[in-house]
């Protein structure tokens, strides 16, 4: 579809939809961010290490705009079916492997031994490029002292279903590991080292998305404790242990490690709903972002932002309609206890927004909302997201479907499949969060 041509939002409001949440994506694929922020050749060696689902096209992006003339080498882990086709004509110099996500298996952790590998041996002559995504978290694994593979695969499990926000996930996980929090920049002194990252958490920072392999880490082991204490996550004796003593400290601010070391940024959540907001006001009408850092249970969210839907379309407050109202961030999913033998739900954050949601417009004239992940895939589904209308809980109820039970299993998906209204982009070789758009008329 022609960008420059937004579908009308009066007669297809879903197409509309979709078309704003293109263009956020479009905004944050690697080709179109990455050479503002590459440095020139080393004397020595140009080495890439990176692990997340923009991966493999972040590879692609430094391949296609690095000298032809300059070595260039390295080693980059994406999730499976995230690697994008390669360009007719494109050489290949930088492999790329995939593994899981998000929760991690053996492929990873054979992947981030490799890059560890790699890091070693370099000089003060060589570079290297770390290209950070979000997803590195489960797809960089490598288990600290006295952790199996098992062990982090059933933790990840648990803070996944804990309803821990990414922050508290990823202060566990570094320090629960070998390459995160820093450790990878370590690795790899006394070469230079650039990271090249495009965001995936609210506030943009570099230490949290991936659990920030190749940046200092503020947090401490007691943090680690207390997070786990928190949400009720077991660790082998042993490894907690090693925490309460500080033994599995991460690099800090002000590390020799990180002298001279470069972070750029070169996707946001902020610029791909800016990049939405431009498409809706080109069809003409007024585009609201209400923040790129919105975070709490997905449902909750959802139920808020209902009210303010309603709100809008009913009294035209706090924003004259017609409207778009975008959102970005990180919210989270608290899977709730079911009992034996009910079958688990399926979904991810934006089906159970869009579930919250839809519960709460109770069928609202005017009002419809796409919610999707923006690397295309909800959770471990197959959707990138789901869309609500107004009609949505009473062709669901004609379906035989009651959006509360399905709330109350976590089952999203099967709400959304149930009424045709999942929506599936497949992988779009990026990663800037959760994309939300209502669209008021």
């Amino acid at each position: 579809m022609n960008m420059n041509l937004p579908p009308d939002p009066d007669r297809d409001p879903r197409a509309f939809l979709e078309h704003l949440y293109r263009a956020a994506v479009r905004r944050a694929l690697p080709l179109h961010n990455t050479a503002a922020f590459l440095p020139p050749p080393p004397r020595g060696r140009t080495v890439v290490l990176g692990a997340g689902k923009a991966g493999g096209a972040m590879a692609q992006a430094v391949e296609a705009l690095w000298p032809k003339e300059a070595p260039l080498s390295g080693l980059v882990v994406t999730r499976y079916g995230h690697t994008p086709p390669r360009p007719e004509g494109l050489p290949q110099r930088i492999e790329v492997v995939e593994a899981s996500h998000p929760v991690p298996d053996a492929a990873g952790l054979a992947a981030a031994q490799r890059i560890v590998a790699l890091a070693h041996g370099l000089t003060a002559d060589d570079l290297v490029l770390c290209l950070i995504s979000g997803g590195g978290s489960a797809l960089l694994t490598l288990p600290a002292e006295g952790l199996t593979l098992e062990d982090k695969q059933r933790i990840n499990r648990q803070l996944l279903d804990s309803g821990a926000h990414i922050g508290e996930m990823n202060c566990v996980r570094k320090h629960l590991s070998r390459i995160k929090g820093g450790r990878l920049a370590a690795a790899c002194a006394p070469a230079r080292v650039v990271t090249l990252t495009i965001s995936d958490v609210p506030g943009d920072d570099p230490s949290v998305i991936a659990s920030g392999p190749t940046v200092p880490d503020a947090t401490s082991c007691a943090d680690a404790v207390a997070i786990l204490q928190r949400y009720g996550i077991d660790v082998p004796g042993a490894v907690m242990s090693l925490l309460e003593q500080g033994a599995l400290e991460t690099p800090k601010p002000g590390d020799a490690a990180f002298a001279g070391q470069a972070v750029h940024m070169i996707a946001t959540p902020q610029q791909s709903l800016e990049a939405a907001a431009a498409e809706a006001r080109a069809a003409g009408l007024a585009a609201y972002i209400l923040s790129d850092e919105m975070e709490g249970e997905s449902r909750e969210v959802g139920k808020v932002q209902a009210a303010l839907a309603r709100a809008v379309a009913r009294r035209g407050e706090p924003f004259a309609r017609p409207c778009v109202i975008l959102s970005g961030g990180e919210t989270t999913v608290t899977v709730r206890k079911q009992p034996e033998g009910t079958p688990r739900g399926r979904g991810g954050r934006a089906g159970e927004f869009c579930l919250g949601l839809a519960q709460a417009l109770q069928g609202q004239a005017q009002v419809w909302a796409l919610a999707a992940d923006t690397d295309g895939i909800d959770g471990m589904e197959d959707n990138a997201g789901a869309f609500v209308a107004p009609d949505t809980l009473q062709r669901a109820a004609a379906a035989g479907m009651k959006a509360d039970l399905h709330l109350d299993r976590n089952d999203a998906y099967g709400f959304f499949s149930g009424i045709g209204d999942l929506v599936v982009t497949g992988p779009t070789h990026t990663n800037v969060n959760d994309f939300r758009a209502i669209l008021v008329l």
